[in-house]
């Protein structure tokens, strides 16, 4: 019983409990999650909307549809704008497993808001146990345009078989087995963490994303310049002020562990902790910053966006919690030690589409 790990993955889709076409292929194939593809079209849509009970997602967009784009040779979906995405991929869960979808690292850092809807679906991001259908991602850029084609993978979906959170009771005793942070843990309903806005060498602390920018080719790695998209934001104080509506990369104090055995996402703290809201691209893989994984640790980017009044964010105030998930086994692969893996090791750090500083 946990979360699904990469070969029970494999299983699931030789079994035709996950279809494909074109076939999944085994890049989609993450430790703990499978990574979604865009189809050949787009629905422009008047409003964001959830398919709700008897209703099927391809009638609703019959109700809010304004116009089809193809996607085939490249399109930009517009900042600001709603946008309804087939996917790839379909499901055929079985009664015993459940699964939960979220952005991908990339996608939240450019705060291309990218959620997951079904047929007969009351969330988003939440497929119950024994789902059959298909999957749509609902994309709403809301810092920058973008350049999408087919197979781009802008979320990924999470696979569990009954109850794998840890109590705080099993977070502290994995603590003291395999230290999960450098230093004290906070461990309240999973593991605390808060904004680090007293960096060790200098005063740069984070970003804020320019409001008038060119649009960016999500096929680009390592291309665009970050100056030409982002404001550097400075602290001299151990504080900063966030400007309503405005979008920030900033970064954790704590250096975060994820032993093998294990997954974790990341959640916000408390809803009315603040006048912000901390935007979770929230899976966090079995071996992400751990040491059997070739890393040290991996603090956590924060992508953050003020609501309705500026509002004081100070160096240690706690801004979101990670929820600790057994695996049902060990992948066969970890984060960072047997992929690719962008972000293993790192500090505050912008999306890979841009050069490094």
């Amino acid at each position: 019983m946990g979360v699904l790990a990469d070969h029970a993955i494999r299983d699931m889709v030789a079994r035709g409990e996950i279809t494909a076409t074109p076939e999944v292929i085994d890049a989609q194939v993450q430790p703990a999650s499978l990574d979604l593809r865009l189809g050949t079209r787009a629905w422009r849509v008047r409003a964001s909307f959830l398919a709700g009970d008897g209703r099927k997602v391809a009638d609703r967009l019959a109700e809010f549809e304004m116009h089809q784009i193809d996607l085939s040779n490249g399109a930009v979906l517009e900042k600001g704008c709603v946008y309804v995405v087939p996917l790839m991929e379909s499901l055929a869960l079985p009664e015993g497993v459940q699964a939960v979808a979220n952005a991908k690292s990339s996608t939240g850092r450019l705060d291309l808001l990218t959620r997951l809807i079904t047929d007969e679906g009351v969330e988003f991001d939440r497929i119950a146990p024994g789902y059959h259908g298909p999957l749509f991602a609902e994309i709403c850029p809301r810092s920058f345009s973008v350049l999408v084609r087919p197979g781009m993978r802008l979320n990924q979906i999470r696979f569990r078989a009954g109850q794998a959170i840890l109590s705080d009771t099993e977070l502290k005793a994995l603590h003291s087995e395999s230290p999960l942070v450098d230093g004290t843990a906070m461990i309240d309903q999973g593991l605390g963490f808060s904004v680090d806005l007293k960096p060790a060498s200098g005063d740069l602390v984070g970003y804020r994303a320019k409001p008038h920018t060119g649009v960016i080719d999500l096929d680009n790695i390592g291309y665009y310049e970050p100056s030409e998209y982002w404001e550097p934001i400075h602290a001299k104080d151990g504080r900063i002020i966030l400007d309503p509506g405005a979008f920030y990369i900033l970064v954790s104090r704590e250096a975060v562990h994820i032993p093998p055995d294990y997954a974790a996402e990341m959640a916000p703290y408390l809803a009315m902790v603040g006048e912000f809201r901390v935007h979770y691209a929230g899976f966090f893989d079995p071996g992400f910053g751990h040491a059997n994984a070739g890393g040290a640790g991996s603090r956590g980017v924060l992508e953050v966006r003020c609501h309705e009044a500026p509002f004081v964010l100070e160096d240690g105030q706690i801004v979101g919690r990670l929820v600790y998930e057994r695996m049902d086994s060990r992948p066969e692969r970890l984060y960072g030690a047997d992929l690719a893996s962008n972000y293993q090791g790192q500090g505050l750090k912008l999306s890979k589409h841009f050069r490094a500083q």
